[in-house]
């Protein structure tokens, strides 16, 4: 009536179906096999640096190690403590175990996006980018599904009816709250940086090295956003959350079977996905090293070559700090979040924000200006809160000399 063909131009309406279909699966399928092989490779390389064996067992090398493992767990009996509250405790572990691989449809996963290329291929005629979904506030959708975890973990804990796992879940919802404000702010400077909310559209904007965000905005939200984000997932030096010294197993210390097989597929999941994150935001995505082709390799999957290449160094890097750091206590890893992370990321914020505003050629007499300001701005901070401090310690110590007395009634006073 209005002149639209329901069918699309060429009668196919079930193309854009089928493409989308074909992407959850592919994505779905590959997340769960990067899974199990990021659980065996995790054994393998910190056995190697322990000087130990490892898996080695199932299949060649212990590959299918993982593999058994879950069919273990999947057919191990069920189980729910007395105390607990039956409808949250069976759907903690789905909230972290779900936003973990929805995180995956926003990133964009291959493409050409060199020489400002939107990165779009061509699957059964149709034009497409090797992503699931590209909105126009992608980065949002990320930061929102990734504070969902925060629920998991405290809803684990407290449905469980135990004191080792609500203390799990109150430590670790303190520490991914107090982490989140620093990774916001350094995602901040990104943004600033690309111009946009787009998952795609950052990656389009680091079209050479030099425009990639971890030279563009300067090292320092990089830094803090590798930090934040390994507290977030309650990693190596920051895993107080599962502090098995202290706290048995943590907030999943009463599950058991499938429901604790999710919380361990949820903990590598996120850590695929936070590398999947970083890689996008700071290092290009799937744009190539120093405008490097691989001729071999078709245009599109060259782009999938360099974001897996990418992400396996920042994997690598994760299972490193594991074998190697000891654990924080609960004091220094809420001052590094609170008194150090966050006020440096705010600051260097406002430094790029001055630097857009002021200088915003790159003139270089402008930048020096900004930069010796916000400097000097900076030290003052930093000599009033260290003034502060002296003056809160001095007090602390002029009440332990002199502490009020309990009964402060007179002697010899009438009653």
């Amino acid at each position: 009536m209005l002149g639209l063909d329901p069918l699309g131009t060429d009668g196919l309406w079930w193309k854009p179906l089928l493409i989308m279909l074909v992407k959850v699966l592919v994505i779905f399928g590959v997340s769960l096999v990067a899974t199990m092989l990021m659980i065996w490779g995790e054994r393998k390389i910190v056995s190697g640096m322990h000087n130990r064996i490892g898996p080695n067992k199932a299949g060649p090398f212990g590959l299918l190690q993982s593999l058994a493992d879950g069919i273990k767990a999947f057919f191990k009996e069920t189980f729910r403590p007395a105390k607990s509250d039956p409808f949250i405790y069976k759907l903690a572990p789905y909230l972290m175990f779900v936003p973990a691989f929805l995180v995956w449809s926003v990133l964009p996963l291959g493409g050409d996006f060199t020489d400002g290329k939107d990165g779009t291929v061509t699957l059964f005629g149709e034009t497409t980018r090797l992503q699931l979904a590209d909105p126009p506030v992608g980065i949002l959708l990320v930061l929102a599904l990734s504070s969902i975890a925060v629920y998991g973990v405290m809803l684990a804990g407290w449905s469980s009816g135990s004191k080792y796992p609500l203390l799990g879940a109150v430590r670790g919802s303190a520490q991914m709250i107090s982490y989140e404000a620093a990774l916001g702010l350094s995602l901040a400077a990104v943004l600033l940086s690309s111009g946009t909310l787009s998952t795609a559209g950052i990656v389009q904007s680091q079209n050479s090295i030099a425009d990639w965000n971890i030279i563009a905005t300067g090292i320092v939200p990089f830094v803090i956003f590798l930090i934040a984000t390994t507290a977030e997932l309650n990693r190596p030096p920051f895993d107080l959350v599962e502090a098995e010294q202290e706290l048995v197993s943590g907030f999943n210390t009463e599950y058991g079977g499938i429901s604790f097989a999710l919380f361990f597929l949820a903990e590598f999941m996120n850590l695929i996905t936070m590398s999947g994150i970083i890689v996008t935001l700071f290092l290009g995505g799937p744009q190539p090293i120093g405008g490097l082709d691989i001729p071999i390799i078709p245009g599109a999957i060259e782009g999938t070559v360099w974001f897996v290449l990418k992400l396996l160094v920042f994997l690598y890097t994760y299972i490193w700090l594991r074998a190697t750091l000891p654990r924080l206590r609960y004091d220094q890893l809420m001052d590094l979040g609170w008194k150090v992370l966050i006020p440096v990321a705010l600051g260097w914020f406002l430094l790029l924000a001055a630097l857009r505003q002021f200088s915003p050629d790159g003139n270089a007499a402008d930048s020096i200006r900004v930069t010796a300001i916000s400097i000097g701005v900076a030290i003052l901070a930093i000599g009033l809160f260290m003034a502060a401090l002296r003056v809160s310690q001095k007090n602390r110590q002029v009440d332990a000399l002199d502490p009020e007395p309990a009964d402060t009634q007179q002697k010899g006073a009438p009653v």
